[in-house]
């Protein structure tokens, strides 16, 4: 059971972003999605949060309802945009969740040690140390993984997922991969998945939860190992069972149980 979301018109740089809010039980959760996602990316996680959860969830600059804002579209950015929100919504205590391209946003936003952060949850996240495996030419061949519908099929049946998603969650996958400005979709391929933000990531300085998909093929769990948890010094690791890349849309029972879980000693 959920509450009905409000929605926000937050002020960002060279527009506004729109916000849904639901919940009025602290710490916030303030959802970051993945290349090609969007807010409804966390549905099934919201859904399955207790209803008086707060929790924020916003289309990124470039994509979806945010897709007429002008660039840049790079992580630092995205991390300006990020804070905005959560300055713009007046939130005391919260705790940003990202997922993959999310993930670093997500850390270069807790860096800058905003005011009222309390902890981070990374699912699947790019690590910040980009792994000798992300070449020229495989940012080259990631750029086209949305060039259409097809492709996008192609990357959800063999990369992106372990469990295989069906119905009105394949097709919504599809169509948020596709909703995007070209400089948006190819900032990411192209340059801020290789972008180090190792500084950034070992300036967090509150709890980090680190979520990896068992058979998660683009960040498995040994790269993550081997190229995060070495940068965030306070980070707390765990596998989720039978998991791929797109854990919110996999596995949201347990990404759901995990976030209130390490949300329990944050207050309310």
């Amino acid at each position: 059971m959920t509450t009905v979301s409000a929605i926000h018109q937050v002020l960002v740089a060279e527009g506004s972003i729109e916000v849904r809010r639901q919940g009025r039980c602290g710490p916030t959760l303030v959802f970051v999605h993945y290349w090609g996602g969007s807010a409804g990316t966390w549905d099934a996680v919201v859904e399955r949060l207790p209803a008086d959860r707060d929790t924020v969830r916003f289309d990124q600059r470039g994509w979806g309802l945010s897709r007429a804002l002008p660039g840049p579209y790079g992580l630092e950015q995205l991390a300006d945009d990020l804070l905005a929100i959560v300055e713009g919504l007046g939130l005391r205590t919260f705790v940003l969740v990202g997922h993959s391209m999310g993930g670093k946003v997500s850390l270069l936003a807790a860096a800058r040690r905003p005011a009222g952060l309390v902890g981070v949850v990374l699912l699947a996240p790019a690590p910040p140390e980009p792994p000798v495996a992300v070449t020229a030419e495989y940012r080259n061949s990631l750029s086209h993984a949305y060039d259409s519908a097809r492709s996008v099929g192609a990357a959800l049946d063999h990369a992106l997922t372990a469990t295989p998603l069906t119905g009105d969650v394949r097709s919504a996958v599809v169509r948020d991969s596709l909703n995007s400005g070209e400089d948006a979709r190819l900032e990411w391929p192209l340059r801020g998945i290789a972008a180090d933000v190792t500084d950034a990531a070992r300036a967090v300085d509150v709890p980090v939860l680190v979520l990896a998909g068992e058979h998660d093929q683009v960040e498995p769990p040994h790269v993550l190992r081997r190229h995060l948890l070495p940068s965030v010094p306070r980070a707390r690791f765990a596998i989720v069972p039978a998991g791929g890349h797109l854990l919110p849309l996999e596995t949201p029972a347990e990404v759901a149980a995990a976030l209130e879980d390490f949300s329990a000693g944050l207050g309310c």
